[in-house]
């Protein structure tokens, strides 16, 4: 099982130096991936919601920081972890992730989700009743578009006449991996991914969905071995043997790799660098 380094976004700060070497030990400590978060908008809390994320946590762009990643590294993978597809241009979104895996050499990987963030759908005038419907859609044209020299589609959401993105991506296509929970979300991931990522504790609940997605996945005549599982290990202190037993969790499932999600705030940078030092050791068992 491999592990993988979610991008500090809201404690890295704005020292490009800093990202290159918080980028450069991820990738010396062996990290398979860096994982950069999305968020276009921070929103306050209204109307009885309030946001995971407010109007004052910091979120660097996600695809232009992957490009800053990719100068920086040499090895590492780089994936979106993940970037809230049905909220943007399908388009842009391929053109984007090629020229990001053009420039890495092909190391990129998409994970998309749905979002929580209606507040953030309606601030880009995107439709947030008709997410999951689009974002299977996009799923199609993004692989046409990576793949195809020229490009005809007519869908719900896309009308595309002989277009292309040149240059292309080196993968053709890239690997897009789903997160999400919802039994929509894990049908979509089985019927429509290379991956699923989900963000869940490796419980009896885990487990139960990881049944139903390979269930599903001979369903549509897909091989569940050759589909990738990351197990998500959301955590809320800085406790190493939570994290052992977590990973430990979802090496029993059968998971391909793990992350840490810390939800707490790790402001000094030595302290990124010993998190992903402690993580790597204490996962490795």
């Amino acid at each position: 099982m491999r592990f993988n380094a979610f991008f500090p976004t809201r404690d890295i700060g704005t020292d490009p130096a800093k990202i290159r070497d918080w980028a450069q030990a991820a990738e010396d400590l062996g990290y398979a991936y860096i994982e950069v978060p999305d968020h276009v908008f921070g929103a306050t809390a209204r109307n009885g919601w309030t946001p995971r994320y407010n109007e004052k946590d910091p979120f660097h762009e996600t695809f232009v920081t992957l490009g800053f990643l990719a100068a920086v590294t040499t090895r590492i993978r780089l994936s979106s972890g993940v970037l809230i597809a049905p909220q943007r241009q399908t388009g842009v979104i391929a053109k984007q992730a090629a020229e990001a895996d053009l420039l890495s050499g092909g190391r990129l990987r998409l994970g998309i989700g749905v979002g929580w963030n209606h507040v953030e759908y309606e601030s880009l005038n995107m439709d947030w009743k008709t997410r999951g419907a689009r974002q299977a859609e996009q799923v199609e044209v993004l692989r046409l578009l990576w793949s195809e020299d020229l490009v005809s589609f007519s869908g719900r959401f896309h009308n595309l006449n002989e277009v292309s993105i040149v240059p292309p991506p080196v993968q053709r296509p890239i690997p897009i991996w789903f997160g999400g929970l919802s039994d929509a979300a894990v049908t979509r991931a089985a019927r429509l991914g290379d991956g699923w990522m989900p963000i869940i504790e490796p419980d009896a609940q885990a487990e139960e969905k990881l049944g139903v997605l390979r269930e599903q996945l001979r369903s549509f005549g897909r091989d569940p071995a050759k589909f990738g599982i990351e197990g998500w290990l959301r955590v809320h202190d800085a406790n190493p043997q939570h994290w052992a037993a977590a990973a430990d969790g979802w090496r029993r499932l059968g998971a391909d790799m793990v992350m840490l999600y810390p939800m707490y705030r790790i402001p000094r940078f030595d302290d990124q660098i010993e998190t992903l030092r402690r993580f790597r050791d204490v996962a490795s068992g």
